[in-house]
């Protein structure tokens, strides 16, 4: 075999304004570039324990059973369903979009049984259609939901829902993929028993590690499983051993990802959870406040919107894909269409952990008016950026941000 052509790799530079991955920090970069080391090295150990410590910090809980998993958040969401799946387990699946969708896929290959409850896509799961799903199935072991609907935008309340969950006796998994490190999850606070999550989206690492925490109900359930959990790779009885006191080698852990994970979450500790959500809703708020004084409609009500993820519909007269090559084209700025039932009708455009600044929200604005104006779009674009200024000035001041 001849290979052609073939010279090092040299990526663009983009403004990452996608569902994700999003912007990396150079501190994270430096970090990926540290030198390797043994997966039980002593230092490395040190610094598991470090990244343990700081994902439950993010996490909002003490769950002794945190750990990032090798793989994307995909992983983590294998990793739930497989772990606390048996064959012929009665799952109830929430779903309003493609996230819960792919559970119900996941659930039904782990051979569940699976009773879905839906709600039209860029609006939350009713608690009252949970209650009634828990009525006609008594015997129900799972309640699955996504917290934050990366296809929609979709801020989903957990609080109700956990509750009417542990009543009936059983677990409740939400998938915080999109949600860690960018709005409040409160694992401990609204007793979620099993969480994943991903590295690529307000944690602002490198795709790669599923951050997955699990509490002492969800432990149980895996301890006292009759069978053996049918993938290896995701068993958490034994990465468990590895990650916590034993250190029982289990599988060669990506080593470098640790260390970008590592300073990811320390940045999230240095500025503080609380500055972070701050910064997430205030700015998140200015490119919506934007958006609409454009003439562009959001999707989701305010009262259950996400601010780190937005999405908006594209009039019928505007191609929305086109609008989104000429972004990446003429301005380097990435954002995305829709997806499933949405594919075509909406732009979903991400201000997460390192991309979630305000010279992000005028760089966007700004090519969007531009883009707008030159294909003739008849939008009140001029009112945009000084819209999203005036919110960001008067939130801003008053959230000290």
């Amino acid at each position: 075999m001849q290979i052609k052509n073939s010279r090092s790799l040299n990526p663009p530079e983009r403004i990452l304004l996608g569902p994700g991955p999003s912007s990396v920090s150079n501190r994270a970069l430096n970090a990926l570039a540290k030198p390797t080391i043994g997966h039980m090295d002593s230092y490395f150990l040190k610094a598991m324990n470090e990244t343990m410590q700081m994902l439950r910090y993010v996490y909002q809980t003490d769950n002794k059973l945190t750990l990032p998993m090798s793989g994307t958040g995909s992983a983590g969401m294998e990793t739930v369903f497989v772990n606390l799946i048996e064959q012929g387990d009665k799952v109830i699946v929430c779903v309003n979009g493609l996230f819960g969708e792919r559970m119900v896929d996941v659930a039904n290959r782990y051979g569940a049984e699976v009773v879905t409850v839906s709600a039209p896509w860029g609006e939350p799961i009713n608690p009252q259609d949970v209650s009634r799903a828990l009525q006609d199935n008594p015997d129900s072991k799972l309640v699955a939901i996504v917290h934050a609907e990366t296809s929609t935008g979709v801020n989903q309340p957990l609080k109700e829902i956990s509750e009417m969950t542990h009543e009936n006796d059983a677990l409740l998994i939400a998938d915080m993929v999109t949600s860690l490190g960018g709005i409040p999850v409160k694992v401990d606070e609204l007793d979620v028993d099993i969480a994943y999550s991903g590295t690529q989206k307000c944690l602002s690492c490198p795709p790669g590690l599923s951050p997955v925490t699990a509490n002492t109900r969800a432990e149980d359930v895996l301890n006292n499983r009759d069978d053996d959990i049918s993938s290896w790779y995701l068993d958490l009885s034994m990465l468990s051993q590895y990650w916590g006191e034993d250190r029982f080698y289990h599988h060669t852990a990506p080593v470098n990802m640790v260390y970008g994970l590592h300073e990811s979450l320390l940045q999230i500790v240095e500025q503080g959870l609380e500055e972070c959500f701050t910064k997430h809703r205030v700015l998140g708020g200015a490119l919506q406040k934007g958006l609409e004084s454009m003439g562009f409609n959001c999707l989701v009500e305010k009262e259950f919107r996400l601010p780190q993820l937005t999405t908006v519909k594209v009039p019928d007269e505007i191609n929305e894909s086109k609008v989104r090559e000429r972004l990446m084209q003429q301005y380097s700025i990435e954002i995305a269409g829709g997806l499933g039932d949405l594919e075509g009708k909406v732009w979903r455009i991400g201000l997460m952990g390192s991309s979630c600044t305000w010279r992000n929200v005028v760089s966007f604005l700004g090519a969007l008016k531009e883009i707008l104006i030159d294909l003739d779009t008849e939008l009140p674009y001029e009112d945009g950026l000084e819209a999203a200024a005036d919110y960001y000035k008067s939130t801003a001041q008053n959230d000290q941000l």
